[in-house]
């Protein structure tokens, strides 16, 4: 298998709010054959381009995707970026602006819609003038439905995956807790790893379900602490010492963005706007995306005259379901992407 890794340098890019940046760099991963159908996987919150990896140190998604897999990479070229606004490579609040200082608070704000247009960009700088697929979970998702509606006509279907057409509210005011704590640590505390670690709790709590934690943990208790409380306190250090906390915020702003229909008129305008096929995957307990919205959402895209299928997984992994558990709903991302390559010949 061809594996690479590397950065494109985009000149001149304009954010949707107006801003400039006289250069961005995304970085990306690159695996599979060059000339083949080419899958563009978008990553999650705080995730990064590694979705592959390799054998020594294997990527978040290689249980669906390596040679072999469900998505096989002896067939397929899979090519994914770090997001506008990451820390993993591509320009972000650590990067150095032009006063030469890091930009960190005064990185610019930025839309879903950001994020996929400068990967468009960078996608053509590479020599990809056409994808079979565009693929991603959650803040990938996001950018799934966003590619769908901004580029109808650069891929052969969409795969959207534990997300819905519009951020709730609910889901909002999870982040706005998350974002509290970030700020309050960044303002007052000479340790503002503290913050961010606290934020990726209240995410951790989200991400799965009440039937998960309370078969994992079982009121466990080691020397009067609950294994949930250290299970919590490990995963917030964990990610506070490997990401930036200005990057957390500025994504966490990106996931509130998200909505279909901003600058679209009506919802219906929007869904009659989805011309390639639209294989989406819903989980059960998921309580940021519920499934049956999604279900809706495929419905009613159908009833709009466009093509959609819907397939939920049932797992007590709630949202991080798109993450493990590859068995259940690998087999269905295979088959379709079978049936599209069948199409094509």
């Amino acid at each position: 298998m061809r594996y690479q890794t590397g950065t494109v340098t985009i000149p001149n890019f304009s954010l949707e709010n107006g801003e400039q940046f006289r250069e961005v760099e995304l970085a990306y991963e690159r695996s599979g054959p060059e000339n083949a159908p080419t899958i563009l996987v978008c990553h999650a919150l705080t995730g990064n381009q590694f979705a592959v990896g390799t054998d020594s140190k294997p990527g978040w998604w290689r249980g669906l995707i390596h040679e072999g897999g469900y998505i096989d990479t002896r067939y397929y070229q899979v090519i994914a970026f770090n997001v506008l606004g990451g820390c993993d490579g591509s320009t972000g609040p650590g990067s150095v602006g032009a006063d030469g200082e890091p930009y960190q608070n005064n990185f610019p704000s930025l839309t879903v819609r950001n994020l996929v247009e400068v990967q468009f960009v960078a996608l053509n700088m590479l020599g990809i003038d056409h994808l079979k697929a565009v693929i991603g979970g959650s803040l990938g998702g996001m950018q799934v439905l966003e590619w769908g509606l901004m580029y109808p006509d650069f891929m052969d279907a969409i795969f959207p995956i534990a997300v819905t057409p519009t951020f709730s509210d609910y889901a909002i005011a999870f982040n706005h807790i998350a974002k509290q704590a970030i700020k309050y640590d960044l303002k007052n505390s000479s340790q503002p790893e503290n913050g961010l670690s606290l934020a990726r709790m209240v995410g951790m709590v989200t991400y799965r379900s009440n039937e998960l934690f309370s078969k994992r943990f079982a009121r466990s208790q080691v020397e009067g602490e609950f294994d949930v409380e250290s299970y919590l306190d490990h995963q917030g250090e964990k990610l506070a010492k490997k990401f930036n906390p200005y990057s957390y915020l500025r994504l966490l702003d990106v996931m509130n963005s998200h909505d279909i229909t901003r600058g679209r008129g009506s919802y219906q305008n929007a869904i009659q706007r989805y011309d390639v096929p639209v294989f989406a995957l819903g989980f059960s307990n998921d309580l940021l995306y519920p499934p049956d919205e999604l279900k809706r959402f495929v419905m009613d895209i159908e009833d709009a005259g466009g093509y959609a299928e819907f397939c939920e997984v049932d797992t007590m992994f709630g949202h991080d379901g798109f993450l493990v558990e590859f068995e259940k709903w690998g087999p269905f991302v295979q088959d379709k992407l079978s049936s599209l390559m069948a199409k094509a010949v």
